[in-house]
């Protein structure tokens, strides 16, 4: 009876019954898990509709009212122009800088490419947080880039980068990019490999040079990869908190404050904290990425229904 019970049940039930001793090894990775991401995900869109400062017991319920605040905002707007400055810069720059070390890096003629991949994949695994408080000394007026900017003669006095209004975004930029430029080229060269050697032979024999075969060749079949690459990495260009932080901390007077420090400013630096106020600005920043999140998805699906008939 109990063996007739069982066959009856569907496949995942039967697993659970049969199994369930396996379950309560991840029964704290669930509970982490629930504890630090879903329940704070879960309170900040309850958090957006309060006005609460932290320390109460509870908010006050005040509706779309941090909704309509963070519109009139302009310190809210300036980030997010920032962030979206970051994006509109920073992407392209990284894709396009990736896709040429992979194109040198995959050539037969190249040596040691080996060593140049881990040297350029090398400050991937490095912390975003320790690679800022690193630059904000290799970019201070006293600093090696400064000196070998005024050396070259490319500036007249030695600056800091990373502590001028007019460059602290655009440092903030570059060494991000720099940070992240060996995942994109790892992408690149996988995709480069997914193309056949024949099709390269073939472009050679019919007497094409080697801007041709990239142009009408190469190119053309790594445009799926183009899209999915270049979503991946529009997404990541969202999460610059820890190295924009350490780096220039926002300022100076705003000039490098991207959503994610006005949110943790307006929650934790303020004279008073509004982690109401802080909530409702990262609910919005939440649908920007989930947004882009769905067009990655779109042109994933894309780009393989490409690949699959071409």
């Amino acid at each position: 009876m109990t063996s007739t019970t069982t066959a009856r049940e569907p496949g995942l039930a039967r697993r659970l019954r049969r199994d369930w001793w396996i379950y309560l090894f991840l029964l704290p990775t669930f509970l982490g898990y629930g504890a630090y991401t879903i329940y704070p995900l879960l309170a900040s869109w309850w958090f957006a509709f309060l006005d609460w400062p932290g320390f109460a017991t509870a908010g006050t319920f005040v509706g779309f009212d941090n909704f309509a605040r963070l519109i009139e905002d302009d310190l809210f707007w300036n980030a997010f122009w920032n962030s979206i400055v970051f994006l509109v810069i920073a992407v392209p720059l990284r894709v396009g800088l990736a896709l040429l070390l992979a194109i040198v890096l995959n050539s037969k003629k190249t040596p040691f490419k080996g060593f140049f991949r881990t040297l350029f994949f090398l400050p991937v695994v490095t912390t975003g947080a320790i690679v800022g408080v690193v630059f904000t000394l290799l970019l201070d007026a006293s600093g090696p880039v400064s000196v070998a900017l005024v050396w070259s003669g490319l500036i007249d006095s030695p600056a800091n980068f990373a502590a001028n209004a007019g460059t602290s975004l655009y440092a903030g930029i570059a060494v991000w990019v720099w940070k992240w430029l060996g995942i994109t080229l790892i992408y690149w060269l996988a995709a480069l490999q997914t193309i056949p050697q024949g099709v390269h032979e073939a472009a050679m024999i019919d007497g094409a040079g080697a801007w041709a075969e990239f142009r009408h060749v190469t190119m053309p079949l790594l445009v799926p990869f183009l899209v999915i690459i270049t979503l991946i990495d529009t997404v990541a260009a969202f999460n610059v908190f820890d190295l924009m932080q350490t780096l220039t901390g926002g300022g100076p007077s705003f000039s490098s404050e991207v959503i994610e420090i006005f949110i943790f400013r307006t929650a934790f630096q303020a004279n008073i904290p509004q982690l109401g106020y802080a909530s409702a600005a990262a609910v919005l920043f939440g649908v920007l990425t989930v947004l882009f999140a769905v067009a990655q998805a779109l042109g994933m699906r894309w780009a393989r229904s490409r690949m699959g008939t071409s």
